[in-house]
């Protein structure tokens, strides 16, 4: 290649773009233009443009532009030297920054650089660049991880205040658009959404027919002593549709059997899907409620005999018989899932099996069945938090033989010491990155304000306790707080191995002692 021809080659360029959809003011339009005007300046011409328009940037999956860009630097086929991006968040938001990093690493490895034109630093592999592009991308992760956590808590709010928070209303129910004075502004259909943020939904009963429906599924149930089987096919013999104009089934009879909205109830975060992680069902425990917020369209009597019903399923069967059950299944489809657990006939429903042995996954294990999804981190939260009370006593144990004194404030979760300090207690779980470095998850309950938060790092096996890191109040104004092994010193001033200079803290003097 000629001096011309690979001068040609460098001034070659690709442009990224990406769009999520909470941020619409970096509209793709907006970042070309200051792509291109970056490209001007550095006399590159832009030969190809990669756009993912309501991408969210916490992975790399669902953005197929990005990962077609990099596998088209990996493996030769990219016809341009340079990859032009609007900024660091617009690379992507990812919640592991080494994630970010590496792919760019592997953009570089294969002779592609990466500019990020909106930025106040160059991107030339100098220490500087590297530690800004470091904070940066820890910051894009912590942006993402704040938004999730300050909508999470709106929709508690919402859902506690009576709103509905997403989801479809399910058949005999309807949803109404309520404006900013709680006036009915009307009827949403299946899958319309509200346009303005300050509206809200309510749940209310829906047509007259559906509702006799309804209340005939429950009567047929409790009264009758039907199956949801005979139920279905009561329904599908008069020729009413679900919902979603479909065929009545075991499932969706039992759907209508379970669901606490049809009594007025306002349940939100059965499951949860945050950061694009695992899909989690959660305990009921950490459901957030609001009881009688809507009109019901059955009476609680029918509804709790129901509900005893379908848990008395179960109690009649021993844990065998119910493990045997569940075999058999096994075998006639070749995996399970809590789907197809509540749409056979004769098996208890999942929530039985969650009841009778703790959770689901818990059943799986006993017959030797593997759902191929790693749970283990419910266990090991669980383990957690059976051992949060004991660490709590131990530390007031330890204060009161010092001579000073310590009360645990349930509610709140906080140690009062001495009457004088507010102390956060919290577990944090060790985790494992791609690439095998160690991680843990700092909470920091800022609504609290605890003087001093404890956080005990567990070790690998989450079975032991690795170190601590006393943090005081007034230096930490996160919620959340991601450390490595090795945090720096602004952190790593913190961290102890053992509880003892706290202890020192608390200990009290006799003052003729001192003197």
């Amino acid at each position: 290649m000629s001096r011309a021809d690979t001068t040609r080659w460098q001034n070659r360029a690709a442009a990224y773009v990406r769009m999520s959809t909470e941020h619409q003011q970096y509209s793709t339009s907006n970042q070309m233009d200051v792509i291109r005007e970056h490209a001007k300046r550095r006399g590159l011409e832009i030969v190809k443009e990669y756009s993912d328009e309501g991408k969210s940037g916490l992975n790399i999956q669902g953005r197929d532009s990005l990962a077609q860009m990099i596998s088209d630097v990996h493996e030769g086929r990219a016809e341009f030297a340079v990859i032009l991006v609007y900024d660091i968040s617009r690379w992507g938001r990812f919640q592991d920054a080494d994630e970010s990093a590496y792919y760019e690493y592997v953009c570089r490895r294969a002779g592609v650089s990466v500019h990020y034109c909106a930025e106040q630093f160059e991107n030339d592999g100098s220490p500087v660049s590297t530690i800004v592009k470091g904070v940066k991308r820890a910051m894009a992760g912590e942006y993402s991880r704040e938004l999730s956590a300050k909508v999470f808590q709106g929709a508690c709010n919402l859902v506690q205040r009576g709103f509905r928070q997403g989801g479809t209303a399910g058949f005999g129910l309807r949803r109404v658009l309520l404006d900013q004075s709680g006036a009915k502004k009307g009827v949403l259909k299946m899958g319309e959404q509200k346009s303005i943020q300050t509206d809200r939904v309510v749940l209310v009963p829906g047509p007259e027919e559906e509702v006799a429906t309804v209340r005939w599924i429950y009567q047929a149930f409790v009264n009758e002593g039907k199956l949801e089987s005979e139920i279905a096919a009561a329904l599908n013999a008069k020729g009413i549709k679900t919902d979603f104009d479909r065929e009545w089934n075991r499932a969706t009879v039992h759907q209508v059997l379970t669901n606490e909205k049809y009594i007025g109830n306002n349940v939100y975060h059965r499951t949860s899907f945050k950061l694009k992680r695992k899909h989690v069902v959660n305990p009921p425990e950490r459901w957030i409620r609001a009881d009688g917020v809507f009109e019901g369209v059955v009476e609680s009597e029918i509804y709790l005999r129901a509900r005893e019903i379908i848990l008395a399923r179960s109690q009649r069967l021993s844990d065998e018989e119910m493990l045997e059950k569940l075999r058999a299944l096994l075998k006639q489809h070749g995996r399970i899932s809590g789907i197809l657990i509540d749409e056979a006939e004769g098996l208890p429903s999942s929530t039985a099996f969650g009841h009778r042995f703790g959770t689901l996954l818990n059943a799986y294990r006993l017959i030797g069945y593997d759902p191929g999804i790693d749970y283990t981190f419910i266990e090991e939260n669980r383990r957690l938090r059976k051992r949060h009370p004991e660490i709590v006593a131990s530390v007031v144990q330890q204060i009161t033989a010092l001579g000073g004194t310590a009360e645990w404030d349930k509610p709140t979760d906080l140690l009062h010491v001495n009457r004088e300090l507010r102390v956060s207690i919290v577990l944090c779980r060790h985790t494992t990155t791609q690439a095998g470095a160690s991680r843990w998850l700092i909470r920091l309950d800022a609504g609290l304000k605890p003087d001093i938060t404890i956080a005990v790092r567990m070790d690998a096996t989450n079975e032991g306790i690795r170190d601590y890191y006393l943090l005081p109040g007034m230096d930490m104004t996160w919620e959340h707080l991601r450390v490595a092994e090795a945090n720096g010193v602004y952190l790593d001033t913190y961290r102890c191995d053992t509880l003892d200079y706290f202890f020192t803290l608390t200990e009290r003097i006799n003052l003729e002692d001192a003197a």
